[in-house]
């Protein structure tokens, strides 16, 4: 299965205060009172007044982003910062290969990155993603990971996260649907199953 992410995450109550009256902002809920801004080229347009820039080639240490953060856009994450961390991912996976990378703005300035990686041989912990999690203030819980814990795993792409955005879904949509079904098999006199918290996100 393939996943693909670009987003910007950071507190709820942050997001939801500089994205008000945006046409084209839609925060999804995460746990731990994070929301996830995906970022489309309509947001970008209406962030910035222009349309934004893509690499040509592919993403590397040297160009971790395949959105190119334009001053503007720079600009315009530093000031959310003003008022807590925020951070923006990107990841794509496809057939068990691809990237991810990240970027940390704290206090009006960038704090941490870009860090890109495409080959996530380190502990988990110093993927790009989590890593960036992590200064976000992420706790550590049951899943395996700050991505996980959080809930990045609940869609795979921009189009997932607008519509459960737009629907008003809560982190714990499919967790409150596997509750369901399994009350649903108990009533039914079976032994229910509940699936367990993803493994290597992204990858498989």
């Amino acid at each position: 299965m393939s996943y693909q992410l670009s987003a910007v995450v950071a507190d709820v109550e942050l997001l939801r205060e500089q994205t008000a009256g945006l046409d084209h902002a839609v925060l999804a809920a995460l746990r731990q009172d994070f929301a996830l801004l995906p970022v489309t080229p309509q947001l970008v347009e209406e962030l910035t007044g222009r349309l934004p820039d893509f690499a040509t080639g592919e993403p590397s240490a040297e160009q971790p982003f395949q959105l190119v953060l334009s001053p503007a856009l720079g600009e315009l994450l530093a000031r959310w910062s003003r008022r807590g961390p925020v951070a923006y991912l990107e990841a794509e996976f496809a057939g068990g290969l691809g990237h991810q990378a990240a970027a940390v703005w704290l206090g009006g300035e960038p704090s941490w990155g870009p860090c890109f990686d495409d080959r996530l041989d380190r502990p988990r912990a110093e993927w790009p993603v989590n890593a960036a999690l992590a200064r976000l203030g992420a706790e550590p819980g049951p899943w395996i990971d700050p991505f996980a814990e959080l809930g990045l795993h609940l869609e795979r792409d921009t189009a997932g996260w607008l519509a459960h955005g737009r629907r008003g879904l809560s982190a714990d949509y499919w967790d409150e649907l596997a509750q369901e079904w399994e009350l649903r098999q108990s009533d039914q006199h079976q032994q229910p199953h509940r699936p367990g918290p993803v493994g290597d996100w992204g990858i498989a």
